[in-house]
């Protein structure tokens, strides 16, 4: 009776976590299938939830409406420098904070925590003056630079450090090595799941970013993905070309996806030990 019972209760909460996945699901399962459909079926009244001929040739559209290959360019670039650089900064920055015994350490680890409080739209004007006095309007630079330091990779990193054991540092030091073959081949193999999570973190939010290269970038030729998006929108804001809309942001997907399918399996493991 009680094994019955204990199936019985996971069989209710398999079904309902299904039912939860699926709701979160279904608005990317709406986007998919709105770009393949027509202008017609987007607008029709009722709603039509499958097209009844899968128009794939919106995704060649597409790249006639859009510079995609600059576009994606931009975004790679800008978001996989950002990546390795919050990776490297964070990792660095929390083997540091954890392992080492400096006076103001406990002071500058809370003044650090502080600022993940303070707003964004708070640093933003003279974060933006810093790099227009700096030359780096439509530049790399200025999408790049002030964004690879953040405060949660680096309290992340912390954390994780902290439970690595000292006796291991200390084992290596007793056999001659330095401070910088510890981190190399002893601290960063061990933070292989962190780093995992930390960039699947680090890519989504930068990949999807706006409102920064919004206002650092006036030059076409320096858009990133959401801003080409964006100009999408503008173009076809009525309501019959909104399948236009739907194969651009399902294209704008992907890059994402690719790097949570392959760094998923260490993506529970490092919050787990992170935490």
């Amino acid at each position: 009776m009680k094994k019955g019972s204990r199936y019985a209760k996971q069989a209710a909460l398999c079904v309902l976590l299904g039912f939860f996945g699926f709701l979160m699901a279904f608005p990317f399962i709406w986007m998919l299938l709105s770009s393949l459909k027509s202008p017609e079926e987007i607008i029709a009244v009722p709603i039509v939830w499958i097209p009844e001929e899968p128009r794939w040739e919106n995704y060649l559209n597409i790249w006639s409406v859009l510079p995609l290959g600059r576009l994606y360019m931009n975004s790679i670039i800008t978001t996989v420098l950002i990546t390795f650089g919050i990776l490297v900064t964070s990792s660095m920055a929390g083997f540091a904070l954890a392992k080492y015994r400096f006076r103001g350490r406990e002071t500058l680890f809370v003044l650090m925590l502080s600022t993940m409080m303070i707003p964004f739209f708070v640093l933003f004007i003279p974060l933006f003056f810093l790099v227009k006095e700096f030359g780096w309007t439509n530049s790399y630079a200025g999408l790049i630079v002030p964004n690879i330091v953040t405060a949660f990779g680096i309290f992340l990193m912390r954390q994780f450090c902290s439970g690595i054991p000292d006796e291991l540092l200390q084992a290596a030091r007793i056999d001659g090595a330095s401070e910088g073959r510890i981190y190399l081949q002893i601290i960063l193999p061990l933070q292989k799941q962190a780093l995992a999570a930390l960039g699947i973190f680090a890519f989504v939010y930068h990949w999807d970013s706006f409102l920064w290269p919004l206002v650092v970038i006036t030059e076409g030729s320096m858009n990133t993905l959401p801003l080409g998006l964006n100009s999408l929108r503008n173009a076809y804001s009525s309501q019959a070309n909104m399948n236009m809309l739907m194969t651009g942001s399902a294209l704008a997907v992907i890059p994402s996806l690719i790097v949570f399918v392959a760094l998923q399996k260490y993506f529970v493991k490092g919050i787990t030990m992170t935490a």
